[in-house]
C-alpha cells in the first residue's frame, strides 16, 4: 500500500508540474483543488448513504447488530459509529466516513437475513477494519487528483474546441499546444491512477479481512460469510445490482458485479479464492497448524 501510494503521489505531482508549466497558477490549483477536497471529503459519506437509501437505526430497532458493533468496538479500543440499514435484498456491508469519530457502518436488510450472527459479527469487523484504518480517507486521498484527470480528460476536447473558436489563430497557438499537452497528459494520469488506486482497493481488503480474522479470532467465519455473499449475489435481480454499482462498490465487502469482473486489474477487490486463501493461512497460524 504504501509504495502504491507512493506511485500514485509521484503521477499526480506530475499533472501538478504540468499545469503549473501550462500557465495555470500554483495559488490558483492549491485554492480550487483545497475547496474541491473539502467538498468530497465531508459529503461523501452523506451521499453514499443517500444513493443506498440507507438510515440510521436506533438499538431498540435493531437491537443485534447494535449489540455486536458495540462488542467488536470495545474489542478494538474504537469509538461507536453511527449503524444504519440499508433497505435491499443485495447482501452488503460497507464503512463511510473521514475518521473513526465520524463512521457510519451500513449494512442492508439482504445481509441481516442471511448470515448467522457469528458470520454477521466477522463482516462487521471488516468494515470496522476499514473505520480503523481509516480508509475511506486514504480513498479519498488518493482518488482525489485522478477525478481532477478525469474532469479534465472528460471536458477537454470541448474546451480545446471553444478556446480555438475564440481570438486570433496566433494568439492562440501556444495556449493550443500548452491545452493539448494539458489533456494528453491527464489522459495518462487518469489511466495510470485507475490502475493503482484499483490494486490500492485490493491491498485494503486484504488488510480489512486480516484485521477482522484478528479481531474475532474466527477467520473460518469470515470464509464461510464471504462464501455465502459471493454464493448469493448472482441471484439477485440485475436492476438491484446496477444500482448498488458505481463508485461505492469499493466500499462494499463483496462487489455487486463480481462475477462479471474480467480482469484482476481492473478489481476493487481481490479474487475470492486469493481472500480465502489468505484467511486459511492466518487461521493456521492462530491454531498454530501452519508450516
Amino acid at each position: 500500500m504504501v509504495l502504491t501510494l507512493f506511485l500514485l503521489g509521484l503521477v499526480y505531482a506530475l499533472l501538478i508540474g504540468v499545469l503549473i508549466a501550462a500557465g495555470t497558477g500554483a495559488v490558483t490549483i492549491a485554492v480550487i483543488a483545497a475547496g474541491l477536497f473539502v467538498i468530497q471529503l465531508f459529503t461523501s459519506d452523506k451521499l453514499a448513504l443517500y444513493s443506498m437509501g440507507a438510515r440510521e437505526v436506533t438499538p431498540a430497532e435493531q437491537p443485534q447488530l447494535h449489540a455486536i458493533i458495540d462488542r467488536l468496538c470495545v474489542q478494538a479500543n474504537l469509538p461507536k459509529p453511527r449503524v444504519a440499514v440499508a433497505q435491499t435484498p443485495m447482501p452488503n456491508a460497507f464503512a463511510v466516513g473521514r475518521s473513526p469519530k465520524a463512521a457510519t457502518v451500513c449494512a442492508t436488510t439482504g445481509i441481516l437475513s442471511l448470515l448467522s450472527d457469528v458470520e454477521l459479527e466477522a463482516v462487521l469487523g471488516h468494515e470496522l477494519t476499514h473505520v480503523r484504518n481509516r480508509d475511506v480517507m486514504v480513498m479519498t486521498i488518493a482518488s482525489f487528483f485522478a477525478s481532477i484527470a478525469a474532469f479534465i480528460t472528460q471536458f477537454g476536447f470541448f474546451f480545446g474546441f471553444a478556446g480555438g473558436r475564440g481570438g486570433g489563430r496566433g494568439n492562440n497557438q501556444g495556449g493550443g499546444d500548452s491545452f493539448a499537452i494539458v489533456l494528453l497528459v491527464s489522459v495518462a494520469v487518469y489511466a495510470i491512477s485507475f490502475l493503482l488506486l484499483q490494486a490500492l482497493s485490493r491491498y485494503r481488503e486484504f488488510a480489512a479481512d486480516r484485521g477482522s480474522a484478528i479481531l474475532t479470532g474466527r477467520p473460518s467465519a469470515l470464509i464461510s460469510a464471504l462464501m455465502k455473499l459471493s454464493g448469493t449475489m448472482g441471484r439477485i435481480p440485475q436492476q438491484d445490482l446496477r444500482a448498488a454499482s458505481g463508485e461505492l462498490a469499493a466500499f462494499y465487502i463483496i462487489p455487486p458485479q463480481a462475477k462479471q469482473t474480467v480482469s484482476n486489474l481492473f478489481s476493487t477487490h481481490p479474487p475470492l479464492e486469493a481472500r480465502i486463501a489468505a484467511l486459511q493461512r492466518l487461521e493456521a497460524q492462530l491454531q498454530g497448524t501452519a508450516n
